[in-house]
């Protein structure tokens, strides 16, 4: 992949932030997400989104659509659960 420009990198970020999206197969390196919806936190400047599984990490993978396929917020909804991470604009309280 090649390293993106300042704006091409700005147009990454509108285009995957805040969706909910599932690693599509044949990526032998990313088959531990199958089956799973995460949100996208960010995409950084080397053009990889930056994706929450709500698992308490968080995993950067390409922005792009050979890598990434986004899911209606209808059927995610079921599928990710917000509160199971930190990445939550205003989290419940801790400890």
């Amino acid at each position: 992949m090649r390293f993106p420009t300042y704006d091409e990198a700005e147009v990454l970020k509108r285009t995957w932030t805040d969706k909910y999206v599932r690693v599509k197969p044949g990526h032998t390196e990313y088959e531990r997400f199958a089956g799973k919806v995460g949100r996208v936190v960010t995409v950084n400047y080397g053009g990889r989104a930056i994706i929450d599984f709500a698992d308490g990490a968080w995993y950067d993978i390409p922005a792009t659509d050979a890598h990434l396929e986004v899911v209606p917020d209808a059927d995610a909804k079921d599928r990710f659960d917000a509160t199971a991470n930190s990445a939550q604009k205003l989290p419940g309280r801790q400890g």
